[in-house]
């Protein structure tokens, strides 16, 4: 309580001269409803041995492998976005060629010149999607040609069920039999998916905290749970096994919108508690300072941030987060970025791109997202791209370089954006959504989102038990 206190009157902009008796009364009082709330899901016992957190003798182990920040092309023009597809198609094409049922695919223009009822093997980009009934028609192109695929149950049922969920600018591998002119039945489709894998695991017994979506500034915002979550980092509430798992946290990685920002969309001012962006970053400052100096704090901007709204994003600028770069312990990184915690890769990724997928994938709604987040992440998984669409929900920055292929495969990928927990394990790489610090907001009201606030997933790095706490 006296940390509680000192950090309280740390944070007034005109400091008392002595600590009143009604002070005292009034943080004694906070700190018993605080202690009564956390206690209804999360018994405290009294009587506990003094907090002496693992972590604190554990050396901490960051390498930052890729934070598109070094190589961000601010002046890109849209001619840049020919260039920006043609590498995109490249490097995807050898991810798919390394595949051993992709090792005898030929160009698209090889493809035309072959016999009717010839079955072969294409790669290409698709330019557009076209469905009529039961059918689906994928027009794809390589840096040769272009053709159309027709895609029919009567073919495979499974062939169609696997169309339904392509989208607009995927690299994909098609096996197809020639039809005639540029019309190719297809026969099987093969994305680039990602191989099944061992993960890499830590060699020492650490956690780290996967959370995003704070929205601090916003009326919704979840003061008291988040200063629940903060206590509990620092073991001042929790059971014996509740503190042992929080001194076993060495890394708090945060997914992107620390803040509700300003302006982000059409009378945002109406639902905000703090107008002002640098007032909104401040007060994050002051929840973060509270997380203890031993745990690394690595950040990355998301759509609602002070930053350019195109993927990729820079880092958050110093201007609008000058307190935070006053904490030794913080780490500022762009979006996405790809990190390696004592040997782990982590690919952090707020995930603008879901509403692209979002509606536009059978089964995949804002309705059913509890059930269904983790079936959207793996899509983009197979994509091995994080935003594959252009032109749609997502801005995508033209640059020469695509910075948004998973060419490298992540033991973890950490994504938040939609305001929904969920995670599944697929093929050796853990996918985790980590939900919101946020309750409903009008705009998740009129499109039926019911978020799933307060819960910190906790991965031991070692084990890769999660464990998803609650704080409300």
């Amino acid at each position: 309580m006296v940390k509680r206190l000192v950090n309280k009157l740390d944070q007034l902009s005109t400091k008392p001269i002595v600590i009143t008796k009604q002070l005292l009364i009034e943080e004694l009082d906070n700190f018993k409803e605080l202690e009564e709330d956390f206690t209804r899901s999360t018994p405290f016992k009294t009587g506990i041995k003094s907090f002496q957190p693992y972590a604190k003798d554990v050396k901490s182990e960051i390498k930052i492998i890729a934070d598109p920040k070094a190589q961000i092309d601010m002046k890109g023009k849209t001619d840049d976005f020919l260039k920006y597809f043609r590498n995109r198609y490249k490097r995807i094409e050898r991810i798919l060629k390394e595949r051993a049922d992709v090792r005898d695919v030929i160009s698209i223009s090889d493809a035309l010149k072959v016999s009717i009822n010839e079955e072969v093997k294409i790669i290409g980009i698709v330019t557009q999607k076209r469905e009529r009934k039961n059918t689906i028609l994928l027009q794809i192109e390589d840096l040769t040609s272009t053709a159309t695929v027709f895609i029919s149950p009567k073919t495979n049922r499974s062939v169609i069920d696997e169309a339904e969920s392509i989208l607009c600018d995927q690299v994909i591998c098609v096996l197809v039999k020639k039809s005639k002119n540029d019309l190719f039945i297809a026969q099987k489709l093969i994305l680039p998916d990602i191989p099944k894998r061992v993960t890499q695991r830590s060699s020492e017994n650490i956690c780290a905290v996967l959370i995003s979506d704070l929205h601090v500034g916003s009326k919704t915002f979840l003061k008291k749970e988040f200063s629940r979550f903060i206590s509990w980092i620092n073991g001042e509430i929790g059971n014996n096994n509740q503190r042992v798992l929080a001194g076993r946290v060495k890394y708090v990685i945060i997914a992107g919108d620390l803040v509700d920002g300003i302006g982000v969309y059409p009378n945002q001012e109406r639902e905000l508690s703090i107008n002002n962006i640098y007032e909104q970053y401040e007060i994050v400052a002051r929840f973060l300072e509270q997380i203890p100096e031993y745990v690394d704090i690595i950040v990355i901007p998301g759509n609602h941030d002070a930053t350019r709204q195109a993927l990729p994003q820079p880092a958050i600028p110093k201007k609008y987060v000058e307190p935070l770069i006053n904490l030794d312990n913080l780490i500022l990184l762009g979006n996405p970025a790809r990190i390696q915690l004592h040997g782990v890769s982590i690919l952090v990724y707020h995930g603008q791109s879901l509403d692209d997928i979002i509606g536009s994938v059978p089964k995949i709604t804002y309705q059913n997202l509890d059930r269904s987040i983790s079936k959207a992440m793996k899509l983009l998984l197979r994509s091995r791209h994080l935003a594959p669409v252009y032109g749609n929900k997502t801005s995508l920055a033209p640059e020469s370089k695509d910075q948004l292929i998973i060419e490298n495969v992540p033991d973890i990928l950490h994504m938040g954006h939609v305001h929904v927990f969920g995670y599944e394990n697929y093929r050796g790489t853990l996918i985790i959504n980590s939900g919101t610090w946020q309750t409903q907001t009008d705009y998740q009201r009129k499109k039926d989102v019911t978020p799933t606030p307060a819960i910190a997933p906790i991965i031991n790095l070692k084990t890769f038990e999660l464990f998803p706490k609650m704080f409300f």
